[in-house]
């Protein structure tokens, strides 16, 4: 089940009267009411000991009303009575620890169903400890860095040091917050997931005062030493973003990772900057990225500009940056090594692009829908880009040339994207190339509104914990189709706005690292898998008539 959002609703017996034979090991509607119990222990999930005055707490199956709540005892024991049977969130909270929700992986857990034939009296609930992440920046001679900002950065499962597979929609290197050292140069990130982790260094060495092609900041500046500057400085200690470190935290660690800063000369950027028909400037900005996340932007001067046709960037440290300039904007992918001029004309052209959301069904899309554009294969390195879409119309006024892959949002549920068509061009998915031109696109939405229900069995028995997978048979548009869920305690499932479509249905045990596989990792699966068609009803509810079997990983 996937918590936070709109999810199952409560199997009554009115579905199990309608459904075959095993559906009946949901809650009975006629039950006697409050006379079910839910209990367990709450574990470290790292160290395996009890987990003391955890407060337990079960929600509603939407998870937005608390039904009840307790504190584990001294032996990591907690038990809640009189309860209704129905389907639960259960969640545990303590000081020290990640709160989660009962079998929790990433954003998927297994609900609790109470009722008759439903062991729900010896649960064990597992507590992932916060990591906690300090370290201490210095710069030359070890003197402490006071000021710097320290960055951050979760990498997706399984990418270790390749980067480059770090793109698109489910693989996205993700900004995990920043700090702000101290006088003693010391930063510390606290109530952090176990995970592979990056850091980056930017700061300002104290002492430094840069020159201009026009004029001196001060007389200490004549001295050429002081016109210094620290590259972005990765862990451990290195100028590359290739060459960054990750770091490992699991449960309850307490890692520490130090860096330091070297001072080298700084840099001076001059460009031209031609003037416009109207008589006007465009201003060139000069952007850093790290890990696909802009983290600084400077504007240069507007008054050097107009009285001299150009304008310098100073104090610029080594490394890499995208400059914006002209009109229209031109991208220029700088590695940024040595003082020298900009070709004005370097560069390739970011483009507008124009889009048009458009249903298949031809219902009217809701008044605004978060469209994103990820970079797939861009050597500027960009982040995401993000627009809504006022009654399906969205603009992006510059993308660089490259391949993007667009998906679409309406508030928490993704909406199914499958074809777009790019200047007149149509094909399946929701991947497209920008070249060097104006691009409009229409993308074909299915506005996905059927709920698919049913369970996953191993033996005849339902199983909990097992990955849901609805796969579509159309695999050009996979991203946008894919549905996935986990088992509930009683094998249950539910998969929420599933568009219309052929689909095999997987469900497949201790599989979590195939949470998002594509569909090769996928097809050795889908064999043993259940044939599923949903038709372009929208707005049902379909119960599936048999179980899918649980496969093993």
């Amino acid at each position: 089940m996937m918590s936070g959002s709109v999810t199952k609703l409560i199997l009554l017996m009115t579905f199990a009267a309608a459904a075959p034979a095993f559906a009946h090991a949901g809650p009975a509607a006629t039950a006697s009411a409050g006379v079910y119990r839910i209990a367990g222990t709450v574990l470290n999930a790292a160290t395996g000991e009890p987990v003391p005055r955890a407060t337990v707490a079960i929600l509603d199956d939407k998870g937005s009303h608390t039904i009840a709540s307790v504190v584990s005892d001294n032996e990591g024991r907690f038990a809640m009575e009189m309860l209704d049977a129905a389907k639960y969130q259960l969640t545990a909270s303590k000081r020290g620890y990640r709160t989660g929700f009962y079998d929790q992986h990433d954003e998927f857990n297994s609900a609790v169903v109470t009722g008759p034939g439903q062991e729900t009296e010896h649960l064990t609930f597992r507590l992932t400890p916060s990591a906690s992440l300090r370290g201490v920046v210095t710069g030359d001679g070890g003197d402490p860095v006071e000021g710097a900002r320290v960055m951050l950065f979760l990498l997706p499962r399984g990418i270790g040091r390749d980067f480059a597979r770090a793109r698109g929609p489910e693989n996205s290197i993700v900004d995990a917050g920043s700090s702000t050292t101290d006088d003693l140069g010391v930063y510390e990130f606290g109530n952090l997931d176990p995970g592979e982790y990056v850091l980056a260094v930017t700061a300002e060495p104290w002492y430094a005062l840069h020159q201009s092609g026009t004029r001196k900041v001060a007389e200490a500046a004549n001295d050429s030493e002081l016109d210094v500057a620290y590259p972005v400085t990765y862990y451990d200690s290195t100028t590359e973003e290739s060459g960054a470190t990750p770091i490992v935290l699991t449960g309850g660690s307490r890692e520490e990772a130090d860096i330091n800063l070297h001072a080298v000369s700084a840099l001076h950027l001059s460009i031209a900057v031609p003037r416009k028909s109207g008589g006007g400037i465009a201003r060139p900005e000069l952007r850093q990225m790290i890990f696909g996340t802009q983290v600084s932007a400077e504007s240069a001067g507007f008054i050097d500009a107009l009285q001299t046709g150009a304008v310098e960037f100073t104090g610029v440290a080594p490394g890499h940056y995208v400059l914006w300039q002209g009109d229209p904007p031109r991208a220029v992918d700088l590695d940024a090594t040595a003082s020298e001029p900009v070709d004005a004309a370097a560069g390739t052209p970011a483009v507008p692009i124009d889009g048009i959301l458009r249903s298949t069904s031809g219902k009217d899309l809701p008044d605004e829908v978060n469209v994103f554009l990820y970079p797939l294969d861009s050597p500027l390195h960009p982040g995401p880009m993000e627009r809504v879409a006022h009654k399906g119309q969205f603009q992006f006024e510059s993308v660089p040339p490259g391949t993007w892959e667009l998906t679409a949002w309406n508030s928490d549920d993704p909406v199914p994207i499958l074809s777009i068509s790019a200047n007149g061009v149509a094909h399946a998915g929701e991947i497209f190339t920008v070249a060097d031109r104006a691009l409009s696109i229409t993308a074909t939405v299915a506005l996905g509104e059927t709920r698919v229900e049913g369970f996953a069995h191993k033996d005849g028995k339902g199983v909990a914990g097992a990955l849901v997978v609805l796969v579509p048979r159309n695999t050009a548009a996979f991203h946008g189709l894919v549905r996935r869920d986990q088992s509930d305690l009683d094998g249950s499932f539910s998969l929420r706005n599933v568009a219309p479509g052929q689909y095999t249905l997987v469900a497949i045990e201790n599989a979590w690292e195939l949470d998002r596989a594509g569909p090769e990792a996928l097809a050795r699966y889908l064999l043993k898998g259940l044939a599923v068609t949903v038709g372009g009803n929208s707005g049902t509810l379909m119960h599936l008539s048999e179980p899918v079997v649980v496969q093993a990983r």
